[in-house]
C-alpha cells in the first residue's frame, strides 16, 4: 500500500510538472525577452545621448566659428591699413618743429594730427591696438628680431623698435620690428 501511494504521488508530480513545464518554459522565454527589450532600450537611449551630445558640440563649434568670422572678418583690410597709419606716423614726425609753428604749415599739420588720431580710434573701436615693446622682453610671438644692439639692458630685452605691432583683440594683427640688446 505504502508502495502504491509512493507510485501515485511520483505520477502526481509527473503531471503536475508535465503541465508545469509548458508554463515555466514560457515564462522564461518572457524574461528573456524583456531582458533583450530593455538591453536594446538601454543601447538606444544612449545612442540618442551621444547624438545629442554630438549635435551641441556641432552648434557650438558652429557658433564658435562664426563668432571668430565676424571678429576677425577685418583682419585683412586692418593689416593693408597698417601700412597706411605707418606712412602718416612717419610723415608726421619728419615735419621740423619750426615748420609745425609756422602759420602757413599749421593747419596742414593740425590735419594730419587730426586723421591720425581718427584711424587710431577707428582701430580701437574694432580691437585693433598698437602694442608696447620697449623694456619688454623679446618674444618671438609678438616680435620680430632685426638686429641686436649693444646696450646696458639685460640680453633680449626689446631697446629699439622699427615698426609698431599690432593686435586684433586676442589674435597677432602684425609683429612688431624690434632692435633687442645684446651681451655688452
Amino acid at each position: 500500500m505504502i508502495e502504491d501511494e509512493k507510485i501515485n504521488l511520483t505520477s502526481e508530480l509527473r503531471a503536475e510538472t508535465a503541465t508545469d513545464a509548458p508554463e515555466v518554459a514560457e515564462q522564461d522565454y518572457a524574461k528573456e525577452r524583456v531582458a533583450k527589450l530593455e538591453a536594446d532600450l538601454a543601447d538606444a537611449k544612449s545612442q540618442v545621448l551621444y547624438a545629442h551630445a554630438e549635435a551641441q558640440n556641432v552648434r557650438r563649434r558652429a557658433e564658435k566659428e562664426a563668432a571668430d568670422a565676424r571678429a576677425y572678418a577685418a583682419t585683412a583690410f586692418a593689416r593693408d591699413l597698417l601700412s597706411v597709419a605707418d606712412n602718416l606716423a612717419r610723415g608726421l614726425d619728419a615735419i621740423p618743429a619750426e615748420l609745425r609753428e609756422d602759420e602757413k604749415f599749421k593747419g596742414l599739420v593740425a590735419g594730419l594730427d587730426a586723421t591720425g588720431r581718427e584711424l587710431e580710434a577707428v582701430f580701437q573701436r574694432h580691437g585693433i591696438k598698437k602694442m608696447t615693446t620697449i623694456g619688454e622682453k623679446l618674444d618671438p610671438n609678438f616680435h620680430q628680431a632685426m638686429f641686436e644692439v649693444p646696450s646696458d639692458q639685460p640680453v633680449g630685452t626689446v631697446v629699439q623698435e622699427m615698426q609698431s605691432g599690432y593686435m586684433i583683440k586676442d589674435r597677432l594683427l602684425r609683429p612688431a620690428l624690434v632692435g633687442v640688446a645684446k651681451a655688452g
